[in-house]
């Protein structure tokens, strides 16, 4: 005989979240070497927390993404930032 029991859900079981805050920050690098951009996600005010290291584009552009979106969701397992969502056959 099998069982139906549910699966215990975990914190690793959730694979997208919503992004709550976020932090830039820069690392300097040895003399004469350019710095690190990082950032920090932190997801479902708190539940779960993630760094990014950026180059300075992506640090850019990204400041004008999260800067402008409503809503950020973050894919956990494939490392992915999504932006709000829009309804089909809206702008």
């Amino acid at each position: 005989m099998t069982s139906n029991a549910e699966q215990p859900m975990t914190d690793d079981s959730i694979q997208v979240r919503q992004l709550s805050h976020y932090q830039f920050s820069w690392i300097a690098g040895e003399a004469g070497q350019p710095g690190t951009y990082t950032l920090q996600l932190v997801l479902d005010q708190g539940a779960w927390e993630e760094v990014l290291t950026l180059d300075p584009d992506d640090a850019d552009n990204l400041q004008d993404l999260l800067s402008t979106a409503k809503t950020v969701y973050y894919d956990v397992r494939r490392r992915t930032l999504m932006f709000g969502t829009t309804r089909t056959g809206e702008s």
